[in-house]
């Protein structure tokens, strides 16, 4: 599979496009390719916040009485029923069909979009637990505003939280970057360290409330992973 194939096929899996046999490859990939869960990644973790600015919207009372009214218009003959069923089920297959088609236009268009927006990160560290699964993307845009976007849920004790930290040389140590009781999504605080580069370190650990006593990660990791570039 070339490299545009993967791009196309993570942004389809992170906008909900990729179906059946696609659907099975791209999480397989997702899996076992850290680059493709990369990209599956970045695609949702850019594509969240406008997620998030979507209202729900509920059918008005007024559609379910025009289809109460459809339905009750003029009664078929017998002989009528069997073609006016097949010709609504071919003309609604025709009409989502068409707008499955535009629906997914328009998602790639907006993927594209946002892909090469320049707000688009420049560094990505897709954060994996211990047997390789992705579990959270800390996005580094390129005048070092860093943002930690969990993409599962986290079992944090009461007395306990979540500290990210990030490790730019060894000379350093690893420095407390963010806290929280819960797992969500966390603008980082880089005042005081220089712009990340490729191959620093960011992980979560778990420590008691108000943080690690130490200055340095004394609970568990949770997850870890390098930065890399984006593109």
């Amino acid at each position: 599979m070339s490299a545009i194939d993967k791009t196309s096929l993570a942004a389809d899996l992170a906008l909900g496009l990729a179906e059946g046999a696609e659907r099975e490859r791209a999480e397989r990939l997702e899996e076992t390719d850290a680059a493709f869960a990369s990209d599956v990644a970045r695609y949702r973790a850019t594509l969240s916040e406008l997620d998030m600015t979507a209202p729900e919207i509920a059918p008005s009372s007024q559609l379910f009485q025009r289809i109460e009214r459809s339905i009750a218009a003029a009664p078929l003959r017998p002989a009528q029923i069997q073609r006016s069923g097949l010709m609504a089920f071919v003309q609604s297959l025709l009409v989502w069909r068409l707008a499955a088609g535009f629906a997914s236009a328009a998602a790639c268009v907006l993927a594209v979009a946002l892909y090469l927006a320049p707000a688009a990160p420049v560094l990505v560290a897709v954060l994996e637990t211990g047997d390789g699964r992705p579990a959270a993307v800390v996005n580094i845009a390129a005048d070092g505003t860093a943002t930690l976007i969990p993409l599962q849920v986290f079992d944090v004790p009461s007395e306990r939280v979540i500290q990210v930290w990030t490790l730019q040389s060894r000379e350093q140590g690893p420095v407390s970057v963010g806290l929280m009781s819960q797992a969500r999504t966390l603008r980082l605080d880089l005042n005081r360290l220089g712009m990340p580069q490729a191959g620093h370190l960011f992980e979560m650990t778990l420590e008691p409330a108000g943080g690690s006593p130490t200055g340095r990660p004394t609970g568990p990791i949770l997850v870890k992973g390098l930065a890399a570039r984006s593109f």
